[in-house]
């Protein structure tokens, strides 16, 4: 019988795959051998047993076959193993090939993506050099309009014409929306020439250079884009401090926009350093008794009631009011929106009787100075019974609602009669009917007003709302529905801005600071400007450097 030498157990760790496949082929080869060499053995065991006769002889023979078919299974055995190693080996090697195959085309993706990288790095290139050149075009059209405004603000404007344009503006904080625009534009004239001759006579007027730069800052401001409107302030302070000292005018009204600026943007604590400084400067300068005093104590009242000092403000407030009595006398459309301001802050401290006089006051000027028609009026009214709703007056206040609605449907529609009716006529009257039978009778047949809402709008929108409200807490469901329909309809259809709108939409008892007419640095943020410059950092320098040194 021949032998099988196998590999030693240490060199089997350290063999290859090849030289294990190679190494289990000789393993089959000898494997079939021996079974070929075991199978003879046993075929001629079993031709000796058929020659045998003896038992003892037979049994002898019969164990010698049995051992050899037990070691024809274990070799038949171990080919079958051997047959498993070499298909796994196959498939080992099936495996590993496809594996070549997909790490190729991952090296292949890589390529392509890396290809892809670099078009887009070169597309973006090209396409901000593309921005670049229109943000640069842009800039240089702003530019030549801006450069053309100067140039018509130097050629149009003469002397005189410049003395009657640049008529002193007092602007505190808005007490109402500023509808009153379109509306005031007419009597504008006649009721700031008392504070003109005030001004000339206290031998100073604010210089048109800072009008201009106070309109461009406000204009920023207004777009909330303070990084470019406080350096531009700052600016201009410094350069006046340099040519002008600290103590003068003008940098009292610089410091004035500039305190504007900061109370947009809630920096209350700077703003009152600097208007306290601009006071100082103007009492020292000016005296105390001068318009721009008064202004300057008015923005110093506003902004600590904002903050909630109302006792503080009080008394900044009393001393602008008299300063304007005594300056413009006592009946004069200004004095009587710095009553408006001295009323809000007692009626935040609860001094209602206070209130109620301010107020009536203040009404009684309008009327008597600009007419039942003017927007004052009416706002001045919605003042005055947002007072009398704080008290629990709702008879009182619900007058004066009446009132504003019906003055501005005579205005519109003529006098009222039995077929020209009020709105909250008809609310009161679908009010009273709604337990009989429902009337479902279109608002165009309610004297138009949805299409006549331009009539002091939004005042006469919040006053329907107001009266809603009114009309809802005493349980009057059907007339409240009707006006606060009514309202919806005026803000649809309203010509006025989006703004004006939003302000209309105030709570029934929200009072703000009321807006004047004198110096230019209280103008309101919120209010809308004119002067649409839009230029970039450097344009608004040379522009700034223009103005100081003209």
């Amino acid at each position: 019988m021949s032998t099988m030498v196998y590999p030693r157990e240490e060199k089997l760790e350290k063999l290859s795959q090849e030289e294990i496949i190679s190494n289990t082929k000789l393993v089959i080869q000898g494997l079939e051998a021996l079974k070929n060499e075991h199978n003879s053995i046993l075929h001629s065991l079993l031709e000796t047993i058929k020659c045998l006769k003896k038992d003892e002889e037979a049994n002898l023979v019969h164990e010698k076959s049995n051992l050899l078919r037990k070691s024809v299974e274990m070799i038949e055995l171990g080919l079958g193993e051997a047959q498993v190693m070499m298909a796994l080996s196959n498939h080992l090697n099936a495996v590993e090939s496809e594996k070549q195959k997909l790490r190729a085309q991952v090296r292949r993706l890589c390529q392509e993506n890396q290809w892809l990288r670099d078009e887009l790095a070169n597309t973006q290139q090209k396409l901000q050099k593309s921005e670049q050149s229109v943000a640069q075009l842009e800039e240089e059209k702003k530019h030549l309009e801006f450069m053309n405004q100067l140039k018509k603000y130097d050629e149009d404007v003469s002397p005189t014409e410049e003395k009657d344009r640049e008529t002193p503006k007092d602007s505190l904080d808005d007490l109402f929306p500023n509808d009153e625009e379109e509306h005031g534009q007419g009597m504008q004239h006649q009721h700031n020439s008392a504070a003109v001759v005030a001004a000339q006579q206290g031998g100073y007027e604010i210089p048109a250079r800072l009008r201009t730069l106070h309109n461009l800052v406000i204009q920023y401001a207004s777009q909330g884009r303070y990084e470019v409107a406080v350096p531009l302030c700052k600016q201009a302070l410094e350069d006046l401090e340099k040519t002008s000292g600290h103590d003068h005018p003008d940098v009292a009204t610089m410091l004035n926009i500039l305190a504007l600026v900061y109370r947009d943007q809630n920096k209350y604590k700077e703003a009152a350093h600097l208007l306290n400084d601009a006071l100082s400067i103007r009492e020292k300068t000016l005296g105390k008794d001068h318009p721009a005093v008064a202004a300057t104590l008015n923005n110093l009242a506003v902004l600590y009631g904002k903050r909630g000092k109302y006792k503080e403000a009080e008394p900044l407030c009393k001393r602008a009011l008299e300063i304007r009595e005594k300056v413009l006398g006592k009946d004069h459309p200004d004095v009587a929106k710095q009553l408006n301001n001295l009323a809000l802050l007692c009626q935040n401290q609860g001094k209602y009787e206070e209130v109620e006089y301010y107020y009536c006051r203040a009404l009684e000027i309008y009327e008597s100075r600009l007419g039942p028609d003017d927007p004052n009026v009416a706002k001045t009214k919605n003042n005055l019974a947002s007072c009398f709703l704080k008290q629990g007056k709702y008879k009182e206040a619900e007058i004066l609602y009446k009132e504003i609605l019906t003055r501005a449907h005579e205005k519109e529609f003529g006098s009222v009669d039995a077929d020209n009716k009020p709105i909250w006529m008809h609310a009161e009257e679908r009010e009273e009917s709604k337990g009989r039978h429902r009337d479902n009778t279109p608002y165009g047949e309610y004297g138009g007003w949805y299409k006549a809402c331009k009539v002091n709008s939004p005042t006469v929108n919040t006053t329907l709302r107001n009266l809603g409200a009114l009309y809802r807490r005493q349980g009057k469901l059907e007339a409240a529905e009707t006006l606060e329909e009514c309202a919806a309809r005026s803000l649809i259809c309203s010509p006025y801005t989006e703004g004006d709108r939003r302000r209309s939409r105030d709570s029934l008892t929200s009072v703000k600071y009321e807006s004047g007419s004198e110096t230019g640095e209280e103008v309101s943020m919120a209010s809308k400007l004119s002067f649409g410059l839009h230029v970039n950092l450097f344009n608004k320098a040379v522009f700034l450097a223009m103005l100081l040194h003209k």
